[in-house]
């Protein structure tokens, strides 16, 4: 049975009094306990997608992953038919990355973020549009995708039409950058690789975009899915510039802690906090998820080593194994004809007992992403 402890802090409201001390193996349960990975949840796919503030979609697959890891008795086609049924939309959100969320999310979430994929573009593109109004070419383009829904390269192939000289991948740009648009199923749905095509989000949803709020509710949302955390976190999580301010207005209905280092841990009010001693049985999670990316310490979860092990040098982040809840190892599925190997790689010597679980985990991963197969076989090998 799982015990939960509540620390104290200085009080609801801020208040002066003996403030706690999170432990990095407190923060770690506190993660896995929020991200449904102490043990699986009874939730919907979209409720979960909700709770988890979306899912981290750079490839297709992930996020059914994701949600198999996190979620009880899911089913291959139930997220495809969501996305199909327009319920649940690929988009980019955080940190300017695609993410997986629900439709009336997207339609509270793009207008707060609006800020951080401006600033990408002009970060990126700024100095190539020189002579040209960014905002008047993503205004044609918005158009465009009106008529019908077009790839990119399409896209920009019909903006330099209007615009000759200028690069077409660049003006493209602008349209993904400023506009909300989404990624039309296929795009986005299981071992679909092929060029999303795209269409403006109030097309695809027939709704219009709230109007933008303020921080409070996001980070808030945030801090119930992955906190406690600090104001970096918040920041590097959502892209968001001016957290700091935010997360002051919000002290009165906030509680904090303090980290091993003396950071300064902010959570909303009685949200559970597990005994750092609970047991954890082994978990796969897909490439990018979203506990490896929504931290700017990312040590309540994966260490410096292991994070060089993890993030390559040309951006990808790999499918890991969480042992004892930290990351100890990558995995990938290979398939040869009517065969799929999970092939693991832990990082560290693991016990016989650890070694059975994570096998008899990973037949599992194979019967819901290999289905299709007609043998399945799990193997430890030697890190490279």
């Amino acid at each position: 049975m799982r015990r939960t402890s509540r620390g104290r802090s200085g009080g609801i409201g801020g208040g002066e009094g003996v403030v706690t001390v999170l432990g990095q193996r407190a923060l770690n349960r506190a993660l896995l306990e929020r991200q449904l990975l102490l043990q699986r949840g009874k939730l919907s796919i979209p409720a979960a997608i909700e709770h988890l503030v979306g899912l981290q979609a750079q490839a297709p697959n992930p996020p059914y992953v994701g949600l198999w890891t996190r979620l009880e008795g899911i089913r291959l086609d139930a997220l495809t038919r969501l996305m199909e049924d327009r319920r649940v939309v690929r988009s980019a959100l955080m940190r300017g990355t695609l993410h997986l969320v629900t439709a009336r999310d997207f339609l509270k979430l793009r207008p707060v973020l609006q800020p951080v994929l401006e600033r990408l573009h002009n970060g990126a593109y700024g100095r190539r549009f020189e002579g040209l109004d960014a905002h008047e070419v993503a205004a044609v383009g918005r158009e465009l995708l009106e008529e019908q829904p077009r790839t990119s390269a399409e896209l920009g192939k019909l903006l330099r039409a209007r615009w000759p000289g200028r690069d077409a991948a660049v003006l493209a740009s602008a349209v993904r950058n400023l506009q909300p648009l989404i990624h039309v199923p296929p795009a986005g749905t299981w071992d679909s690789h092929k060029p999303a095509a795209l269409i403006p989000a109030e097309s695809w949803l027939g709704r219009a975009l709230e109007p933008a709020s303020s921080l409070d509710s996001l980070i808030k949302r945030y801090l119930a899915a992955f906190g406690p955390a600090t104001v970096q976190d918040v920041q590097t999580w959502s892209g968001l510039v001016g957290a700091r301010d935010a997360m002051e207005r919000l002290r009165p209905r906030l509680r904090t802690f303090r980290d091993e280092h003396g950071q300064e841990l902010f959570d909303v009010p009685d949200a559970a906090l597990p005994d750092p001693d609970t047991e954890v049985a082994p978990r796969f999670l897909p490439e990018f998820d979203n506990v490896l990316l929504s931290y700017a310490d990312r040590s309540r979860i994966l260490s410096e080593e292991a994070r060089a092990r993890v993030f390559t040098k040309n951006g990808l982040v790999r499918s890991t194994i969480l042992v004892d809840g930290f990351v100890r190892g990558i995995w990938r599925i290979h398939r040869d004809r009517d065969i799929a190997t999970l092939h693991i790689q832990p990082f560290e010597r693991l016990s016989k007992q650890t070694r059975s679980a994570l096998n008899d985990e990973g037949a599992r991963l194979l019967d819901f992403a290999a289905s299709d197969a007609e043998r399945h076989d799990v193997r430890f090998d030697p890190l490279e």
